[in-house]
């Protein structure tokens, strides 16, 4: 590659980042990292009309979340900026100016009301070589007329003068060459005078060019604009700096068909949002990160989303896919979005996690059940998490796993009583105390040998037994390895389970 790689992610702060987008910032920071070239965040807030505060922070604390370094944008600066649309209108006046003087572009005077009657009238209008001039714009109308109304103020558009009868070719290095005429396309709006802001089209290319863009990474659903943009890049003679273009495949819907939508997540139950959205008075959405999931789980399942290493690994580092990374493994076809692999890669990454980070973020979820994490010791809260980090998805399942090391039980899973309780059980339990109390080392690997050995010796079924101890120590017939349960109870506090559970316990 002759230049340096430079890519953008270009999202607009119209609410919160949708798990697409964050998809396609991951690829352009793959792409950017594996070349060794620089990532910007930019905003494109040209709409103004539908700016929702506190979108643009939320973007930002996403990224930052996911560990999706930026190089230049808002926060960061850079050679290139400003990095929010809006703070570039002298630029893109300049270069709407350019457009105009050399006749690539139009001024039209078109209403709404206006403009809705002619679809009315035509079927299929298209605002094109083929109808412009029956239109009022500056193609049609006298140069007086037109100064005068820009005069007066009357509110205008500048629309992009598309040549029909072109085959514009689009250079894509997912799809390959994309060939499209031009006399399908429309005369686009690319500037409004009313807020003096110019359309994502322009704006877009502008920037790009500016800010020396060299790959444009972004959803499929903007490559029918791709013609446009080819043609805009010809129009201000930018052809031979023009970026490359990549167009992703979307992210479908788990069942059925179509794009993934924050519907689905309400239906299925899982948060297409990286973080919780707040809305001004509006439902609050769940986000990957409130509902449990690590950023580094989300970045490899979203990563594998559309893309492949070229072999069957499936837990990557952010380190090891951005080495691997590479869009002849991209697909073409959208993308199932398999929630369920998603809790799959959670789970295997908190199996990478040492019992003492676990335990560590362990420690506000026994706050949020009234149990203070601040009375046991680490070394404790970190072995009671090492028998159950097999069996969780998300931090937050500990407290079903393990709530009985901190919360001796009040009732009895009836399902376990009717199975392992009879009439004879009290006797036995009460010999059981008896023999646990007798145990000098009350250690899981001492006591298990001894308890077994007496369950022999008085001729009792090891199961029954067994499970009407955890059901008094437990409350219910599940759980790690019963003695190493007691080990971290204690002798006193696993004898005075046993006893309540006698007393409780009725068939």
């Amino acid at each position: 590659m002759d230049r340096k790689v430079r890519v953008r992610f270009a999202p607009s702060p119209t609410g919160p980042l949708h798990i697409g987008g964050v998809r396609t910032a991951l690829y352009n920071y793959l792409f950017a990292r594996k070349h060794g070239g620089d990532m910007i965040l930019r905003i494109e807030d040209t709409d103004s009309n539908r700016f929702v505060p506190g979108a643009e922070d939320y973007i930002n604390e996403s990224l930052a979340w996911l560990g999706i370094g930026i190089d230049e944008g808002v926060r960061e600066g850079g050679a290139y900026g400003p990095y929010k649309q809006s703070e570039r209108r002298d630029i893109y006046r300049e270069h709407v100016k350019i457009l105009l003087d050399n006749g690539k572009a139009y001024i039209a005077f078109d209403t709404p009301a206006e403009l809705e009657a002619k679809r009315s009238e035509v079927a299929n209008f298209q605002y094109d070589a083929s109808t412009r001039m029956s239109m009022r714009n500056s193609l049609s109308m006298p140069d007086d007329e037109v100064k005068r109304l820009i005069d007066e103020g009357t509110q205008y558009v500048v629309r992009f003068k598309v040549e029909p009868g072109r085959d514009v070719v689009v250079d894509d290095l997912l799809r390959g060459k994309v060939t499209i005429n031009s006399s399908i396309l429309d005369d686009k709006v690319i500037y409004k005078s009313a807020d003096d802001l110019p359309t994502y089209h322009l704006a877009n290319i502008v920037d790009d060019h500016l800010m020396e863009v060299t790959h444009v990474i972004r959803g499929e659903e903007w490559l029918p604009s791709a013609p446009l943009h080819v043609l805009l890049y010809e129009a201000f003679g930018w052809s031979d700096t023009a970026p490359k273009f990549v167009h992703l495949p979307l992210l479908l819907k788990p069942d059925g068909k179509g794009k993934l939508s924050k519907r689905d997540g309400d239906r299925l139950g899982f948060p297409v949002f990286p973080l919780e959205w707040h809305p001004e008075g509006g439902e609050i959405s769940s986000g990957y990160r409130e509902s449990g999931y690590l950023p580094e789980a989300v970045v490899n399942f979203l990563a594998l989303l559309g893309w492949n290493p070229g072999d069957d690994t499936e837990i990557m580092s952010m380190d090891e896919l951005i080495d691997k990374f590479d869009f002849s493994h991209c697909s073409k076809a959208g993308a199932k979005f398999d929630y369920e692999k998603g809790r799959w890669f959670n789970h295997e990454y908190l199996q990478k996690l040492s019992d003492e980070r676990l335990a560590e973020l362990f420690k506000p979820v026994l706050r949020q059940h009234g149990v203070n994490p601040d009375d046991y010791s680490d070394e404790l809260l970190a072995r009671v998490v090492g028998l159950v980090k097999g069996r969780i998805y998300f931090v937050k399942d500990l407290w079903d796993q393990t709530k009985f090391f901190f919360v001796a039980p009040e009732e009895y899973s009836a399902k376990d009583v009717k199975k392992r309780w009879s009439e004879d059980t009290p006797r036995i339990m009460g010999e059981l105390v008896d023999v646990l109390l007798a145990l000098p080392d009350f250690g899981s690997k001492a006591a298990e040998p001894v308890v077994l050995d007496w369950i022999a010796s008085k001729g009792y079924h090891l199961g029954n037994v067994m499970n009407a101890f955890r059901l008094t120590v437990v409350g219910e017939c599940k759980g790690p390895h019963m003695f190493d349960i007691t080990e971290l109870l204690g002798k006193d506090e696993t004898v005075a389970r046993i006893k309540k559970g006698v007393e409780r316990i009725k068939i």
